[in-house]
């Protein structure tokens, strides 16, 4: 398998894009302000026990996408792109897959999610698979929203949350 990577931008600035031979593989925003430092691609080589290569152009796709995004298109980043789910397993996968579903501008508890997963009782482990998620954005979990409606964390960034939970509500 070889992994490749290149950078998107987003509002929050340019964001880590990695690929492999079945499709993205993460797409992280980083914590950094600037991506390219070598412990962010140490930390994806790690994870994929490869190191990707760079590959200038392999995220045009989905800048497009993004763009549309943050343009305020309802996209849907699953049905445009293949997901390569190998850094997600069993419940955490699960979960993921289940918060791909929820619509554009509509939000679920980390407890409803966990009930359509198959695990009603799992709304922690549902927090956990957010806060770990490979794919930032491509799979909206700034959807899944605390019982009592309250928007929660996105990492260590609850302003960006905030800001994509708005973006949706304007054209939802």
């Amino acid at each position: 398998m070889t992994y490749r990577y290149d950078f998107a931008p987003t509002p929050f600035g340019d964001a880590l894009a990695v690929f492999s031979d079945e499709g993205i593989v993460q797409f992280d925003l980083s914590e950094s302000d600037d991506p390219t430092v070598p412990w962010l691609l140490e930390g994806v080589a790690r994870r994929l026990r490869s190191v990707p290569e760079p590959d200038p152009g392999a995220a045009d796709e989905l800048a497009h996408l993004l763009e549309d995004y943050f343009d305020g298109d309802p996209v849907r980043f699953d049905e445009h792109l293949r997901l390569d789910w190998r850094l997600a397993d069993g419940f955490a996968l699960k979960a993921l897959q289940t918060i791909c579903t929820i619509e554009w501008g509509e939000t679920l508890s980390y407890g409803e999610v966990a009930a359509l997963a198959g695990h009603p009782g799992a709304a922690r482990a549902v927090g956990t698979a957010c806060r770990l998620t490979p794919f930032s954005i491509i799979v909206p979990v700034h959807r899944v929203v605390r019982s009592d409606g309250t928007p929660g964390h996105y990492g260590a960034h609850p302003e960006r949350k905030r800001y994509l939970l708005d973006l949706e509500s304007r054209r939802g």
